[in-house]
């Protein structure tokens, strides 16, 4: 179904039936055990610094089950460890994997279309060469806070080219590894390919970096044989502000907005902008758009009561900015506030208008 031409209301009402069964299919006992047995097969943990963009979807692009993949988003991709929120997410983050005897592979991305630069990132104004210097900063900070050694945290700054939803990852060698470049005949030459790159990466690493590798190689492969010109451009019609939006793995449905940099109101800005160029455009109605706030918890009481605090803020400041730099975008908003359950992955609505 083509949701992104449907009324405002229906596409609201399939995003909420969506996360629901999303949840429901997460919370199976087929599904956790899926995720438990994989773990045990490739323990390192994958983290990803990327664009709100709404076509970067990992893990849909490298064929990575739900849940395994921990997202971080911001517009363009840009981070910045100094952020105060920021670095305490990701070294709490990190500290957790480490405590299990588990390492980390961080991949920070940029990303760019080969057919048309105005199809690149809006965040760099599609200057893709200032992108990828962006990328290379963010690893040398994530190297002085984690070490140069890579012995436990590895970043690897890793190209995404949305034409074809190919990964390209940069060696610490100098080298590139571009899977539009291979056949699926290549996949046997991988694992060889991944110790070029990165020779100084643990072999349990490069284990479990392969098949996010080979999920992109037959995924490119698929990506080609269907028509996808619709889901090469914008057609993103919610903004979401906070963290929790795992459940929308369907690319080009929402900007997505982590809650990391000191100053949200440029990207809130960008994403509004994207939506009302999307309208403009046609590629989606311009009867309405979803402003979404969501904050994860992990236990009920005091951690709940927080993540609806935080989440009510985060909405109430992106609704009142978007009334700011976008008034005639902003009678068309619908706004919704919303905490998930991290174990559950349900998203639970607050308030509806």
């Amino acid at each position: 179904m083509d949701i992104h031409s449907k009324p405002i209301q229906e596409r609201i009402d399939w995003l909420i039936n969506h996360a629901t069964t999303h949840s429901e299919s997460y919370s199976t006992p087929g599904s956790w055990l899926a995720r438990t047995r994989y773990l045990s097969e490739h323990p390192t943990a994958i983290a990803v610094m990327k664009c709100m963009d709404g076509r970067i979807n990992i893990p849909i692009a490298t064929n990575t089950p739900q849940g395994i993949i921990q997202p971080f988003r911001n517009l363009g991709g840009i981070f910045n460890l100094g952020w105060p929120h920021l670095g305490e997410v990701l070294a709490s983050y990190v500290q957790n994997v480490v405590s299990d005897g588990r390492r980390v592979l961080n991949l920070i991305t940029y990303h760019y279309s080969k057919g048309d630069p105005q199809r690149g990132c809006a965040g760099f104004n599609y200057d893709t060469e200032a992108a990828k210097a962006h990328t290379y900063q963010i690893k040398r900070q994530v190297e002085e806070v984690f070490g140069p050694d890579h012995e436990t945290v590895y970043p690897i700054v890793c190209g995404f080219e949305t034409d074809d939803d190919a990964l390209i990852l940069h060696g610490s060698t100098g080298e590139q590894l571009n899977t539009a470049d291979l056949s699926l005949s290549d996949k046997d030459t991988l694992l060889p390919r991944l110790e070029a790159l990165f020779p100084d990466m643990s072999a349990q690493m490069r284990q479990d970096l392969l098949p996010l590798v080979a999920g992109n190689l037959d995924h490119v492969f698929e990506a080609r044989q269907m028509q996808r010109e619709l889901d090469l451009v914008h057609r993103e019609w919610m903004i979401c502000v906070g963290r929790g939006f795992d459940f929308l793995h369907t690319p080009n449905l929402a900007l997505i907005i982590g809650p990391y940099s000191p100053n949200l109101s440029d990207p809130i800005d960008k994403a509004a902008g994207i939506i009302e160029s999307n309208m403009q455009a046609g590629r989606i109605p311009d009867d309405g758009f979803l402003l979404l706030a969501s904050v994860p918890y992990h236990d009920v009481g005091v951690d709940r009561a927080r993540a609806e605090v935080k989440s009510n803020f985060l909405c109430n400041f992106a609704a009142d900015r978007i009334r700011t730099s976008h008034p005639e975008l902003s009678r068309k908003m619908t706004v919704k506030t919303a905490v998930l359950n991290w174990h559950s992955r349900r998203l639970e609505i607050l308030s509806k208008s």
